[in-house]
Parts: C-alpha cells; structure tokens; sequence
C-alpha cells in the first residue's frame, strides 16, 4: 500500500474557538464504572519491549473486538490499514494499522489500530459530529536505548473549554480577559465534568500514577512548556509519563488502557450522548474538523521526535487517517 500524505510537515495551530457549540446539553445519568478487566495480556518471567508490545497489542486486539462486536457499523478500511503485506516499517520494525469507521449511527469518523514492533502501541478514536462522546487517545512508545515507556492517555473534549489557557494554578481566565466568551468556555468545561470528566474518571486517570513505579516523570503538567498543537488538542485529564520498562508497569499501562477503552465504549453505546434533533451538526463538524488537522500537527511533532522526520510524517498521516473526513470519515 502505498503511504498515505498530509500535505504540510510543520503545521500551524488551527483556531477551534469559534466553533464550540456541544452536541447536546442534557445531562446524562451517571454510568456504572466498566467492570475491571481481567487481561490475557498479563507480563510474567521478565519484561522486555518485545514482550511488552506484545502484550499490548493483543490487550488492543481484544478491545477493537469488544468495540466492533458492540457496534454493528464498525466497518474496516482495508485501503487505509497496512499488514504484514504491505511492507511498511519504521526503523526495520514493522508496522500494522487496522483502520476503520463507523458511517452509521454510532458515528465513528475514524479508529486506527496501529502496532509497531518491539515499539510501539496506540488506538486513536475521532468521534463525528452526531455524539459528543470525547475522542480517545491511548498510546505507548518504547525507548530500547533508556529502557522505558512513554504512556499517553487522553478523553479529548468535543468542544472548546480554553484548556490550552489554563493557568498553573489550575484556574482559567475569567471575563476580564477573555470577556462573554469566558462563559461560553467555562459551560464547555462544565459539560464536559459533568458528562465525562466526572470524579470517577478523575480518580481512574490520577490512580494509575500510584500503580506506576520506579520514577515516574510527568510530563505535560505545564501548559507553558507544551507546544501550541499540544496545547489546543490536549484534554484536561490528560495523563503524560515516562516510566521505566518493567513487568508492574506493563501490566498497569495495559490493564489501564483497557479501562479507558471500556469507558469510551461505555460512553459510545449511551443513546443519551446522541445528537439532539434540531441541534446544530455543522458547527460540531467544523470544529471536528479543525481539531484532527490541530491533532495531527501534534502527533507529526510527537512521531517525528521518536523516528525522525521522514518516517514520523509517513506514520502521523497513517495514524491520523484523512484530514477532510471528520464527518463520518468518508468511503473506502
């Protein structure tokens, strides 16, 4: 198959704020917590980033079959996902991609399952604009040379809550600054809490640093040392550390993406998260559409810092999946 592109390599931040609109306004009941999963990915008898990636991309394996076996119109795009076949490596190691989508009613504009060798782990999930479910981002790169794991997890707000303007106390600018737009904002953040970000997720995002051993660095925790794609596209759960490579860490890095995934599936299948009818879809669409092409300058940087520039824009562009589908994530 032949690599995808996405036409700039050093893009700008595209302004989201414009277009902030909710999908829907009404509360939603409290969701039960998704039953703790018991893994067959478990690590025993030593850790390695084989062993590692191995594990986790058969705990993927088996949350992409929860997922599609939960929603009927998970549909494949064969020509946007490579396989042993297709000869796609990075730095000699190879590289898979099971991409899909959901046209139907669970508006999936875009899933990729990517794996690449003894080095990396990731499900990426874009939402259309008939949910206001958040994206998810869930991802695990290994570092052979220091012997550790950089864990990435995200719940990607649908609109914009001026996350990015977040002050280190953990405040954001009020009306003095940023006048009537700081209410429009704020009730973003505040649909958002209430919905998703809720005191149990919190405590599920800020429980996996207690299970993480052996020097745990936080990365991410300030605004001002991010990046301005980081910045506009990171969520306010967002957890972000280097951790070193061993069995506990594996073992809590899976069990957690597991998790997460069981409650974005949770959240997915809840009719109450559906469009609203005569709610506005196309503002929710261009702000969709705003924040992928904002989200794949942010993992261009990322990718292009792990496996250089050549390599880091071929699997940013196959990872993102195209810029110009948010909607439903077009046709195959």
């Amino acid at each position: 198959m032949a690599a995808l592109t996405a036409g700039n390599n050093n893009p700008q931040p595209v302004s989201t704020a414009a277009v902030s609109e909710p999908v829907s306004d009404a509360a939603s009941p409290q969701q039960p917590a998704p039953a703790a999963t018991s893994s067959s990915s478990v690590i025993t008898g030593g850790a390695s980033a084989s062993s590692a990636i191995a594990a986790m991309a058969t705990s993927q394996s088996n949350i992409l079959s929860q997922i599609a076996n939960s929603i009927a119109d998970l549909t494949p795009k064969p020509d946007l996902s490579y396989d042993a076949s297709s000869s796609f490596a990075i730095n000699g190691h190879a590289v898979s991609l099971d991409a899909r989508d959901a046209p139907g009613p669970a508006n999936i504009a875009w899933l990729s399952s990517l794996c690449i060798q003894d080095t990396l782990s990731s499900l990426t999930i874009f939402n259309g604009p008939l949910t206001d479910v958040p994206h998810l981002i869930s991802r695990c790169a290994i570092d052979e040379n220091t012997n550790t794991m950089h864990f990435f997890l995200d719940f990607r707000p649908r609109a914009y809550g001026a996350y990015d303007l977040r002050n280190p106390d953990g405040t954001y600018p009020g009306p003095d600054t940023l006048g009537r737009k700081s209410f429009e904002y704020s009730g973003a953040r505040r649909d958002f809490d209430t919905k998703f970000g809720t005191e149990e997720v919190v405590q599920f995002m800020d429980g996996i640093v207690g299970q993480l051993e052996g020097g745990v660095t936080r990365s991410g925790e300030d605004m001002a040392a991010l990046n301005d794609l980081e910045k506009v596209t990171r969520g306010p759960l967002a957890l972000d550390v280097i951790v070193p490579l061993s069995e506990n860490n594996i073992n809590t890095i899976i069990s957690a993406r597991e998790t997460a995934a069981n409650y974005w599936l949770t959240w997915a299948l809840d009719p109450s998260h559906g469009h609203r009818p005569g709610a506005p879809v196309n503002s929710q669409y261009v702000y969709d559409s705003k924040y992928k092409i904002n989200a794949y300058g942010a993992l261009l940087d990322v990718y292009s810092s792990l496996y250089g520039p050549a390599d880091g824009a071929q699997l940013a562009a196959a990872d993102s999946g195209p810029l110009d589908e948010a909607y439903v994530g077009g046709g195959s």
